[in-house]
């Protein structure tokens, strides 16, 4: 599988479309994130993939806009412990892609201009269903430009678009622990897209 494609791409031949399957507020049955299935995520995320769409641009963010053209580093959205055990699907854009889809574990340096942003889906757990979680994003700025962050800025939308404050340090120490990766945390194995 050619690993330089778009969103658009893994959306006819992966994600479920059947959308009307789904009820509109994207409700479900199994309410603990690490208990879904790949189809439980797949039929989550086509019912919220417009709904964060249209949220994350109601405000004009360029990023929120275009992200969505980039290549998409994931076959599905996969669940993590970081990020509230939240569904979350990486977007890298045209100058992180290369280094970013050979998932590396030593010795990463992404070039200044990187940027990924992290799709992500929170389970409404008491009213079982699915919401539009924030757009993550990590920028990495020039040589020295940021040295408190290793030259990352962390950004989020929310999800009607709102640029969320973000204590830098808040992000950037859990990222500590990705230091041999400059500080990328990559989609679980099981999802990542391959060669």
């Amino acid at each position: 599988m050619n690993r330089f494609f778009n969103f658009a791409a893994v959306a006819s031949t992966v994600l479920f479309t059947g959308g009307a399957a789904m009820a509109q507020d994207c409700a479900v049955s199994v309410v603990e994130p690490f208990d879904l299935d790949a189809n439980d995520i797949t039929r989550i995320y086509d019912c919220m993939k417009d709904k964060m769409t249209a949220g994350y641009t109601k405000k004009g963010n360029k990023i929120a806009e275009n992200y969505r053209n980039w290549a998409v580093t994931g076959t599905r959205p996969g669940v993590a412990g970081p990020h509230g055990e939240r569904l979350l699907l990486t977007f890298a854009n045209s100058i992180a892609v290369e280094q970013y889809l050979k998932f590396e574990e030593e010795g990463v340096v992404m070039p200044a201009g990187s940027v990924l942003a992290k799709e992500s889906i929170k389970i409404h757990k008491k009213k079982k269903k699915a919401v539009v979680g924030p757009l993550f994003l990590m920028t990495k700025v020039g040589a020295g430009e940021l040295p408190e962050t290793n030259d990352w800025r962390y950004d989020a939308l929310s999800p009607s678009g709102k640029p969320m404050k973000i204590k830098q340090s808040y992000c950037h120490d859990c990222h500590l622990g990705y230091a041999e990766q400059d500080y990328l945390g990559y989609p679980l194995e099981e999802v990542r897209v391959t060669n």
